[in-house]
């Protein structure tokens, strides 16, 4: 273990060298300010989770130390997410009706499958096929986790949403709203004064120091569970390790995994543009899962880039790992410092910050040119958010905007193919096909015969159209089929290549280069 531990601290150190860092005190400075904006956050997450905060701080810590190792993009911030976070809830919930105090451990091993997922997903080059998910698509995913993400914040605000437990008290409410108003005021004033420092940290000092001085009654931070004595340690998951537990953590697992990456994608573009530099994604697929795993078996949650800290990591001047390291390193020496502290954080504070994080992660242009962008646009992107809010599970509304994004493509692409027809003298009739012959588009195609009609010959030019998928032969075929029990002559010319090998190798009619034999029935 001591020499994989100098092997791992080796590498990192060759990893600085090799980044030429021109600046380490900004690195060091923009890693501080970043673990400051960590710690309400990771602390929050954790109860979204339904887990003590030392969970949601091991995870940001672990993640950040790792990923400063394994990412592949430098200065970008991983830690414990409200993504992530909404997609734990279930299981957590799961092991606890199992047994009290097993719903952690099947998050930690959730944790770990997962990491093993995005390894898999790195070296399978997940990343390429992230570039077929539209836009709208994107825009649902981030509305629906903004709405989830406040809807988590209303019962410790005392709205009721059917919750079993009262998180605060009635005689607490008007204490909490004031605090909660108090932080959004400070959040977004301060800012137009001064941006030394991050306003949601000044809003957690001033909120904290208001609610110790009056001894307000309210919830706080300490009420969530406990915070960290110590480093963390290791250890596995204490689950059944067969296919039962499996059975349990894979949907789970699998949901993060892609909406972890997801996320880690968009962010990693972001900085791209940002920094004007290109990274490899699949590399960072590759670390974000060793991080995941890491972190798991230390007892922290797992996680993915985080886009607010990312940027503000480089807007402060963080441009390498170091930033990375330095984020993950003040997280925890803040937290075993000043633990007392953090235990009297008013929860309305956190929860300010929340909704904070809520409105900024929105994407509120998507919003307001709604009635502008294309009906179907705004179709898939209201899907996505309609499930994904009520299913509560990202990875559903992703899937199921994915899958109206491409029906909808499939039905605009099939109109695109024309069958024109022209005489050629009283007994030839030529057709003409232009575009593309596939699974949908070939009701069109069919339509646009005369199959009633038996001139004396028939001529289909194929010159501008291609064959795409077994739907396309077949109805060729039946279209052949058709035409020649109408007595008239056939032929199909100027197929392409392809179309050619694809027709001769599953199609029937010979007069397209097909194989021969029984025509299929018609469907």
């Amino acid at each position: 273990m001591r020499q994989d531990g100098r092997s791992v601290v080796l590498k990192l150190i060759n990893l600085l060298a090799k980044e030429r860092i021109v600046s380490p005190s900004r690195d060091v400075l923009a890693g501080l300010v970043v673990a400051f904006a960590m710690i309400p956050e990771a602390i929050a997450f954790s109860g979204i989770a339904g887990v003590d905060p030392r969970v949601g701080l091991f995870g940001a810590f672990l993640l950040s130390i790792t990923l400063a190792i394994f990412g592949g993009r430098m200065a970008m911030i991983t830690s414990v997410t409200g993504s992530t976070a909404l997609l734990m809830t279930g299981i957590v919930q799961q092991g606890e009706n199992i047994s009290p105090g097993l719903g952690l451990q099947y998050l930690l091993a959730a944790g770990l499958l997962t990491g093993v997922l995005q390894i898999a997903w790195g070296y399978l080059r997940l990343a390429h096929q992230m570039r077929f998910v539209p836009q709208p698509v994107m825009d649902g995913f981030v509305n629906g986790l903004a709405i989830l993400i406040f809807l988590a914040q209303l019962p410790h605000l005392g709205i009721d949403l059917g919750h079993s437990a009262n998180v605060v008290t009635a005689t607490q409410v008007p204490a909490v709203w004031l605090l909660t108003i108090l932080t959004l005021l400070i959040i977004y004033l301060l800012p137009k004064v001064t941006k030394i420092l991050p306003s949601a940290l000044v809003a957690i000092f001033i909120c904290t120091a208001i609610s110790i001085g009056f001894k307000l009654d309210v919830p706080t931070v300490s009420n969530l569970g406990i915070l960290p004595n110590g480093l963390p340690g290791f250890g596995l998951p204490k689950v059944p390790f067969n296919f039962e537990t499996l059975g349990l953590i894979l949907p789970t697992a699998l949901a993060i995994s892609l909406v972890g990456l997801m996320e880690t994608f968009l962010t990693q573009d972001i900085l791209d543009d940002m920094t004007d530099k290109s990274t490899n994604k699949n590399v960072e697929a590759r670390g974000q899962g060793i991080g995941n795993i890491v972190s798991s078996l230390f007892g922290g949650m797992a996680g993915c880039a985080l886009v607010g800290q990312s940027v503000m990591n480089v807007g402060y001047g963080g441009r390498t790992r170091l930033s990375t390291l330095s984020s993950g390193v003040c997280l925890i020496a803040m937290i075993l410092a000043a633990k007392d502290w953090v235990n009297q954080i008013p929860m309305a504070t956190l929860v300010g910050v929340m909704i904070m994080i809520a409105i900024n992660t929105a994407n509120w242009i998507s919003i307001k040119d709604i009635s502008r962008i294309p009906r179907s646009d705004s179709s898939v992107m209201i899907l996505t958010v309609f499930v994904t809010v009520i299913t509560h599970n990202l990875a559903l509304g992703l899937l199921s905007g994915v899958g109206l994004a491409a029906i909808l493509f499939s039905r605009k692409v099939a109109k695109v193919i024309k069958v024109e027809s022209s005489l050629n003298g009283e007994d030839h009739r030529i057709y003409k096909v232009k575009g593309q012959l596939f699974f949908v588009s070939s009701i069109y195609f069919r339509q646009g015969f005369e199959l009633h009609e038996h001139p004396k010959k028939i001529t289909i030019d194929m010159a501008e159209a291609h064959i795409w998928d077994q739907s396309g032969v077949t109805v060729l075929d039946q279209v052949i089929r058709r035409i020649k029990l109408g007595g008239s002559e056939i032929e199909v010319i100027n197929l392409n290549d392809e179309s050619l090998n694809l027709f001769s190798r599953i199609g029937q009619a010979t007069e397209a280069g097909g194989r021969g034999g029984e025509f299929k029935p018609a469907h």
